[in-house]
């Protein structure tokens, strides 16, 4: 039997007809009303309005209750002109009490409610006691600050004129709600042609952003933005968002110093209502949010977006969890595009990863006949008849049937519709699985094409206003179908989708650029390593959690291909305890995860590998300081956070040779837990590359002795050549010969080496790209223990750390961070003086002048 995808409609649609319409007309008298509460749109003090709303019984209702299959265009057509004249009354009512929003924050903002006298807190942006917006942060009475005269104005993209983006100025998002559908289309082309030329500019991230375009447009025409909170998850798409949100006259310093943050930053915008860079947040962030406003009894939304790659972390599903056990009225929309791992298909990989990416599989944005089918279904199971007749149903089985059976007609609904979605059209959503979802207490909507701005604009009206008037009373999983890198040819060509870019990335390159070597970047320094230890070792495997050409391991995937390569998606507290098991196991994992994400599986680290004392190799690059990625991604912690738990072993290489010599040693240890950090950037490439040799944990090395026994400098890791920039420049500046140690490991530490350079120098300084508590505190410790530092019997050896400062370091070039942070030669030379000055020892300038 051959079913078409309209024979299938109009059978299951006349089928339905028959057996609900005479249900209907017997339980619902024509003149039967229904009463129910508006959320207020106003932006004073919040009000309830009762509306009326009469529920004949019609067609579109019959219709609705059968569920959608099938839908008539009149029934469309007529629902969306309701829906149409309701945004005009809002648009109406919005433009009577209107708020320009700025880029301006809480400077000067008011300490005190003048609705109702409440106290602000430092962060507030609304009322918690009324919701009334706090004057100072929504541009009341005040002016855009105007960019420094220094930025960039232009990129590289050829002109275009964008007169509608050109009228929202740097005023937020309020003209985009009074837009309709064709002037949203057009805003959308203007904001991604705008986000090519600011990333052809600052670089970064790129192919995510362009994907959800669409989607960013049509949140803030009909969510009540900053009012309603928008949680981006990872917030690496968020360029479209900055573009409409009263920073366009500054998207040009996109992560430039002092300029725009690649991600979500609270304290740069109201819009920004909660800072990332971090995966698998969002959701738990918006049903905060949302449990907020429920508890202090203030209207608005709470939505989160989030993409298939970031929902594979558990920490996302937890948040679903939670969510739907509390009925929370929270949107979740997944940003489904198919990059579930960065990239997706590399090498031998040709699928995404993970079981959930064949769940969520069966619809795609080539196949347009399919998701318009899911469209116009997701416009339907949203729309107020529906939810109406939906109601009526849940009610009346209720009351006719018994509980036993009550229950299980309960479930039809959200049956029916998931079947809907998994039925054989091509591309109609064959796979989808909705009913996971509904499981955990969603009302699954979609898939649906998240390029379509006419379907993106009602089924986000329907859900806002079916969660207002309470006719969904739980979360809402919106399933949106995207194309990573959509509206950019080249994009859509590459194999990342060009997730992230450098400047002039548009720009051909000359033939002298083209001909100038480059360094090799550390990363693939490590990978090639690895590479060879695999050969010499069959039982090494490596892991990555979604980031197989960030870390490398898809260098060594391309030699060993997935069988000695895992990668497990955005979820690392799995694949720090999954490496414990295959150590436990008997192989050797090398797990090569970002030293920012490894705080993500502290827990699991400590518990299920270290205190088993598991063979694990743990890998941490970007180390420090990591340049334009800034703050959410600086590896600033690994050192305090690692050299505390017993029993671990943690080295950290200087050059690209010691890398070499690291990653031979780990992949030797098979007693212990290890880890290897290095910091983010290329290698030296003046350094002699030697076979790779065992280094015995817990041994030093010295790398400029000293004559005169004043001073000693002891570092780990990258910022031993600035140690010894800085002991030359004290000799030939000051006559100070100075003595500089690399220590290798901050545990074991060498005792020895600590000992001999407390004991045959006045001065020891000790230097790290860490946070307070890390290296200088392990060699604190010894000294202290060893009575280096009491004077008794002895002259005490004066000690200073060198340290990452307690404070957040903003996006910058790596050079101007680590003059930030005083990390640099002549900040050494600094504390050096300070510190000889403090014992007494006299220093003169040899220099002239």
């Amino acid at each position: 039997l051959k079913f078409t995808a309209q024979t299938f409609g109009d059978f299951l649609q006349q089928s339905a007809l028959k057996a609900m319409s005479s249900l209907l007309v017997e339980q619902v008298p024509p003149s039967a009303v229904r009463e129910f509460s508006k959320w207020s749109q106003s932006t004073g003090p919040l009000s309830n309005k009762r509306i009326v709303v009469p529920t004949e019984n019609s067609s579109s209702q019959k219709i609705s209750t059968c569920l959608a299959l099938g839908v008539p265009a009149g029934l469309v057509a007529a629902h969306s002109r309701r829906r149409r004249n309701y945004r005009k009354r809002l648009a109406l009512a919005a433009a009577q009490s209107q708020t320009s929003v700025t880029n301006d924050t809480f400077k000067g903002a008011a300490k005190v409610c003048s609705e109702c006298g409440n106290v602000f807190m430092e962060d507030d942006i609304f009322c918690r006691k009324c919701g009334a917006p706090r004057s100072g942060t929504l541009g009341v009475g005040q002016k855009q600050a105007s960019p420094k005269e220094e930025e960039p104005k232009k990129g590289h993209f050829p002109p275009k004129a964008t007169p509608l983006l050109d009228s929202l100025g740097d005023e937020g998002t309020q003209q985009i709600r009074n837009m309709n559908v064709p002037e949203l289309k057009q805003l959308a082309e203007e904001v991604r042609w705008q986000v090519l030329d600011a990333v052809s500019v600052t670089g970064g991230h790129l192919g995510a952003g362009l994907g959800v375009v669409e989607l960013t447009v049509a949140l803030h025409h009909v969510y009540d933005t900053p009012r309603d909170e928008i949680c981006w998850d990872v917030a690496h798409q968020c360029q479209p968002h900055k573009v409409l949100t009263g920073r366009r006259s500054r998207i040009y310093t996109l992560r430039q110093g002092g300029g725009l943050s690649g991600f979500a930053k609270r304290k740069e915008s109201v819009y920004d209502a909660f800072g990332a860079g971090h995966s698998s947040t969002s959701i738990s962030a918006a049903v905060g949010f949302q449990t907020a406003k429920d508890r202090l009894q203030r209207s608005g939304h709470s939505i989160a977006v989030i993409g298939d790659g970031a929902i594979t972390g558990g920490m996302a599903w937890e948040a679903m969890n939670h969510a739907g056990g509390l009925g929370s009225k929270v949107v979740v929309i997944l940003n489904d595009n198919g990059q579930v791992s960065l990239p997706t298909f590399y090498n031998q990989v040709k699928q995404p990863v993970g079981a959930l990416s064949e769940t969520l599989a069966g619809t795609s944005t080539a196949e347009t006949r399919g998701l318009d089918i899911q469209g116009n279904i997701a416009k339907v199971e949203t729309s107020q008849a529906f939810q109406n007749a939906r109601q009526f149903a849940k009610n009346a089985t209720k009351q006719l049937l018994p509980d036993q059976l009550s229950a299980a007609a309960a479930k039809l609904d959200e049956y029916t519709r998931d079947f809907v979605k998994t039925v054989p059209f091509r591309g109609s959503g064959s796979g989808s699985r909705g009913e996971l979802f509904e499981q955990l207490g969603f009302y699954y909507v979609g898939p649906i094409d998240g390029h379509d701005m006419d379907t993106l604009v009602q089924v986000l009206e329907n859900i806002r206003q079916d969660h207002e008037d309470g006719l969904l009373q739980k979360p809402v999983f919106l399933h949106i179908k995207t194309k990573k890198g959509y509206g950019y040819e080249p994009a859509q060509k590459a194999s990342d989708k060009l997730h992230a870019v450098q400047p002039k990335f548009n720009v051909p390159k000359s033939p002298d650029e083209k001909q100038k070597p480059k360094q090799p970047p550390l990363t693939k320094v490590f990978a090639d390593q690895l590479v060879r230890e695999g050969e010499r070792d069959e039982k090494i495997v490596a892991i990555t959690a979604a980031m197989p050409g960030g870390t490398g391991i898809g260098i060594f995937e391309k030699r060993f291909g997935p069988e000695r390569t895992f990668d497990v998606g955005i979820a690392e507290q799995h694949a720090v305890t999954f490496a414990a098991g295959l150590a436990a196991g008997g192989l050797k994992p090398f797990c090569a995860i970002y030293s920012t994400f490894l705080q993500r599986g502290y827990d699991q680290l400590v518990h299920d590998v270290a205190l088993q004392k598991l063979p694990v190799r743990f890998i941490l690059d970007r180390a420090g300081l990591v340049g334009a990625d800034g703050a959410t991604h600086c590896g600033a912690f690994d050192l305090s956070y690692l050299s505390c738990i017993p029993e671990m072993m943690v080295c950290a290489s200087a050059d690209e040779a010691e890398l070499c010599h690291m990653i031979h040693t780990l992949a030797q240890i098979d007693d212990a837990p290890t880890a290897l950090r290095f910091p983010r950037g290329s290698a030296y490439g003046d350094i002699e590359m030697p076979p790779p040799r065992f280094l015995e944990p817990g041994k030093g090395r010295i790398a400029r002795e000293g004559r005169d026994g004043t001073l000693a400098i002891l570092s780990i890791g990258g910022r031993l050549r600035e140690s010894l920039k800085a002991a030359e420049e004290l000799e030939e500046k000051y006559g100070i010969s100075a003595t500089v140690a690399d220590a290798r490991w901050v545990k074991p530490l060498d005792k020895k080496l600590v000992g001999w350079l407390a004991s045959d120098h006045r001065a020891v300084i000790t230097i790290e790209e860490n946070a307070i508590g890390g290296f200088g505190s392990q060699v604190q410790q010894v000294l202290l223990d060893g009575g280096y530092l009491d004077g008794m019997g002895k002259t005490p050896v004066a000690l200073r750390s060198m340290v990452l400062p307690d404070r957040w370091i903003d996006h910058n070039t790596p050079e101007l961070q680590y003059d930030d942070a005083k990390l640099n030669a002549q900040h050494i030379v600094d504390k050096a003086l300070a510190v000889l000055d403090r014992v007494g020892v006299k220093v003169k300038s040899t220099v002239q002048g």
